[in-house]
């Protein structure tokens, strides 16, 4: 992957400002989500992050600002616009929001109902290989209640690839799962950015989520999670953090950066620095 300032901007807020009636969600929020970048979004409950997700997939309209997918401004867009954009970007619900009444394998390929250019052969294909990428290749038949919460939340990740987005939306992914099964689903985090160069935000409240995306990276070719160096100072991992207080952006920038400031607020977050 080329150096962050050759990197092109695959998601833009402009003076981003929303409310819902008198609470101010947003306050003209600016930010980049670069290509091939992760953009940890963090922040107290209620603070915006999910909501800037829903943005970015044009499904809240702001008050005021500009949002730009992929180069194309998406504010106030119709809702056949937004499908074409919206299918070049995947999201992950916290709580995998899985079909019951369909098979594992049906979950996946169910993007593709909207797609009848899709032959049906490549369709088995593609869901094959997003469920083999995820390790769950063997549950094809499987119903979602046949599965662990882990399970549940890796297939979900295998419907959000399966259609080759560029962009990946992650709302909290490790939410209620126990610690080794969190650390599987952040491992597949970092393989989509590292191997596939996916751009990703990503809205956690776990700060060992955070820290593993700075501090390590996936090797395609060892087929494991390595160490970067100390604090993201070593191997650039393409992981920058965004804190949102009070509808505003306190903090934008590398762990790094965030370690050397010496705001009280923004240390709460990081006791293991």
């Amino acid at each position: 992957m080329g150096e962050r300032e050759n990197r092109e901007a695959v998601v833009e807020f402009d003076r981003v400002a929303l409310r819902f009636e008198e609470h101010i969600v947003l306050r003209e929020v600016s930010f980049c989500l670069e290509r091939g970048e992760t953009k940890v979004l963090l922040g107290v409950t209620g603070t915006g992050k999910s909501v800037l997700l829903k943005m970015t997939m044009g499904l809240l309209q702001p008050d005021s600002g500009r949002i730009f997918v992929l180069g194309e401004e998406i504010t106030n867009r119709s809702e056949p616009e937004l499908f074409q954009i919206r299918r070049q970007i995947g999201m992950v619900f916290q709580e995998g929001a899985l079909f019951d009444s369909l098979t594992v394998g049906e979950n996946v390929g169910y993007v593709f109902q909207r797609l009848p250019e899709v032959s049906p052969e490549e369709v088995d294909r593609r869901v094959r290989e997003a469920l083999c990428f995820v390790e769950l290749e063997h549950t094809w038949e499987l119903f979602p209640s046949q599965l662990s919460g882990g399970m549940r939340r890796r297939v979900a990740i295998a419907r959000a690839i399966v259609g080759q987005p560029e962009i990946m939306l992650y709302d909290s992914p490790t939410a209620g799962l126990d610690p080794i099964t969190a650390q599987r689903i952040m491992t597949l985090v970092l393989k989509q950015r590292d191997v596939s160069e996916i751009s990703s935000l990503l809205v956690t409240h776990r700060m060992q989520d955070a820290f593993r995306m700075a501090r390590f990276y996936y090797d395609h070719q060892q087929e494991r999670v390595l160490p970067a160096g100390g604090n993201g100072a070593g191997r650039d991992t393409h992981t920058r953090f965004l804190f949102l207080r009070d509808g505003d952006v306190i903090f934008h920038g590398s762990l790094q950066e965030l370690g050397a400031k010496r705001d009280p607020y923004l240390h709460k977050f990081l006791p293991h620095m």
